[in-house]
C-alpha cells in the first residue's frame, strides 16, 4: 500500500528507501497542509484532495487528533448517507512565534497553530544591533511585547522561528545580517526557554509556498523574493531545494550584466544590483540624474526598501515619464534574469514576493515580465508557466517550519532533519 501511494506525496518517489513509518511521515505533513488549504474538510475529503486512501487517512487523522494538530468540528450536514465529523487544524494547540532580524530592524509576529496570524510588532534601532548579548536581549524584550499583544504567555509558545540574511551552515556577513548571533544559538534558547529554528528567508519564502501558496497544487516553482536584496526559493519534485550547505536559492548573485554594476556581494553585474531597491534607485538615476528619488538615498535603505518603492509608484500615478521609464526597465531587467531561472529549473510557477506584489507596480510589470520571459526562455520551457504576485512571506515560512519541527520533536515528522539551526 505505500509503495503504491508514495507517487502522491510530491516528490518522494526518487526516494526509494523510505520505509513505512517515513512515508507515514511524510503522509502526514501532506495531510496537514491540505486541511490547512482547505480551512475544515473530512477524511473523505482529505483523501481525494490528497490521492491517499481512505483508510490512510483515517489513520494519520487518529495520529494528528492524537497529539492535539487536529481537532473535530462536529458532525457536518450532508444530503445522502451518514453524517460526517469535520476536521480542521487546532488554532489553540499552540502559538508560534517568527521573527525577522536586521542589524537595525525586528519584526515579531504571532501565529496559531493554524498558521493565523494573532498579533504583530515592529521594531528599529538607531545603532546597529550585532553584539550576541544585544541580539539576544533584543529578540526577548520584543516576545514578551508580542506575545503580550497575542493575550498570550510563553508558556502557550510551541516554537520560535528566526529569520536571518546571510548563509547558515557557513555564516556569511550580509550587509544587513547580525551574525554575531549564528555562534551563540544555545544561549538564546537557553534565554527563551523555548525550542528555537533559525533559518534564511529564501528557504522560509519557499516553505511558505509550500505550505500556503502554489506548492500546494504543483510540483515544481520558485518563490522569488524582491526587496533591498533579492533571492529565490525553490520547490523542486515537492521539496524545498536546500543544497550542501542550505545556500541554494541565491539569484540575486548570479550574472545578469558581465561587468555590470558594483554589487554589494563585492561582485560585478549580479542581478541584485539591477533589481533590488538600490539597484531600482540607480536605474532611475542613469534614467533622471537629478530626479528627487534618485537622490535620496535615504529612501532605498530603510526594511526592504520599500519607502522607495512607495514613492515610485505614486511617482507613476502623477504621470512621472523617468519613474515610469525606471520601473519599465526594472521589469525588463527582471523577466531577462528570470528567464534564466526558467532554463536552469523548468518551474511550472513563479510566484513573486516584495516590490512586485505593489498594486502600482503590479499593473506595469507583471505584463513586462511575463513577454520577456516568454522571449527569452529556452524552447518551449515557459510555455504553460504561470508567473503570479503571491501574498504569502517569509513570515509564515519560519512559522510554518517552527511547526513542522514541533511536529518532528513530538514525533510525527520522522524523515525530515531539518538543516535550519
Amino acid at each position: 500500500m505505500f509503495e503504491a501511494e508514495l507517487s502522491d506525496l510530491g516528490g518522494f518517489m526518487a526516494v526509494a528507501r523510505l520505509t513505512s513509518r517515513d512515508i507515514r511521515s511524510e503522509s502526514r505533513l501532506v495531510v496537514t497542509r491540505a486541511l490547512l488549504a482547505a480551512g475544515e474538510s473530512t477524511r473523505g475529503d482529505l483523501a481525494e484532495a490528497t490521492g491517499l486512501s481512505l483508510g490512510t487517512v483515517s489513520t494519520i487523522v487518529q495520529d494528528l487528533l492524537k497529539y492535539g494538530i487536529l481537532a473535530e468540528t462536529g458532525p457536518l450536514p450532508v444530503t445522502v448517507g451518514r453524517p460526517t465529523t469535520g476536521l480542521r487544524l487546532d488554532p489553540d494547540r499552540g502559538r508560534v512565534v517568527g521573527f525577522y532580524l536586521e542589524d537595525r530592524y525586528l519584526e515579531a509576529t504571532v501565529f496559531d497553530a493554524a498558521l493565523g496570524e494573532i498579533a504583530t510588532l515592529e521594531g528599529t534601532s538607531e545603532a546597529s544591533v550585532a553584539d550576541a548579548d544585544d541580539v539576544i536581549a533584543w529578540i526577548d524584550g520584543a516576545l514578551d511585547t508580542v506575545l503580550e499583544r497575542a493575550q498570550a504567555k510563553r508558556e502557550d509558545v510551541i516554537g520560535v522561528g528566526i529569520l536571518l540574511p546571510g548563509g547558515m551552515q557557513r555564516p556569511v556577513k550580509a550587509a544587513t545580517a547580525p551574525d554575531a548571533i549564528w555562534l551563540h544559538l544555545d544561549r538564546l534558547r537557553d534565554r527563551l526557554g523555548l525550542p528555537v529554528v533559525v533559518d534564511n528567508p529564501l528557504k522560509a519564502i519557499a516553505t511558505a509556498e509550500l505550505w500556503l501558496g502554489a506548492g500546494r497544487r504543483v510540483a515544481n516553482a520558485v518563490a522569488v523574493s524582491l526587496g533591498y536584496g533579492v533571492g529565490a526559493g525553490i520547490i523542486q519534485d515537492g521539496a524545498v531545494v536546500r543544497g550542501a550547505t542550505n545556500a541554494a536559492g541565491e539569484w540575486g548573485h548570479s550574472l545578469l550584466v558581465f561587468e555590470g554594476r558594483q554589487c554589494q556581494c563585492g561582485r560585478q553585474g549580479c542581478v541584485e544590483a539591477y533589481v533590488g531597491v538600490p539597484g531600482i534607485r540607480q536605474t532611475l538615476a542613469e534614467i533622471a540624474p537629478d530626479h528627487p528619488l534618485a537622490a535620496d538615498r535615504s529612501l532605498a535603505d530603510g526594511p526592504e526598501g520599500f519607502d522607495l518603492v512607495a514613492a515610485l509608484a505614486d511617482a507613476v500615478k502623477a504621470g512621472d515619464p523617468a519613474a515610469t521609464a525606471a520601473i519599465d526597465r526594472s521589469a525588463h531587467y527582471l523577466g531577462a534574469a528570470l528567464a534564466d531561472l526558467v532554463a536552469i529549473l523548468n518551474p511550472e510557477v513563479i510566484a513573486l514576493t516584495g516590490w512586485a506584489a505593489w498594486p502600482a507596480w503590479r499593473e506595469r510589470v507583471a505584463p513586462i515580465v511575463r513577454r520577456r520571459v516568454r522571449e527569452d526562455s529556452p524552447g518551449d520551457a515557459a510555455a504553460d508557466l504561470e508567473i503570479e504576485v503571491s501574498p504569502t512571506c517569509g513570515m509564515e515560512g519560519i512559522a510554518a517550519i517552527a511547526l513542522e519541527r514541533f511536529m518532528r520533536d513530538i514525533g510525527l515528522v520522522t524523515t525530515r532533519v531539518l538543516p535550519a539551526l
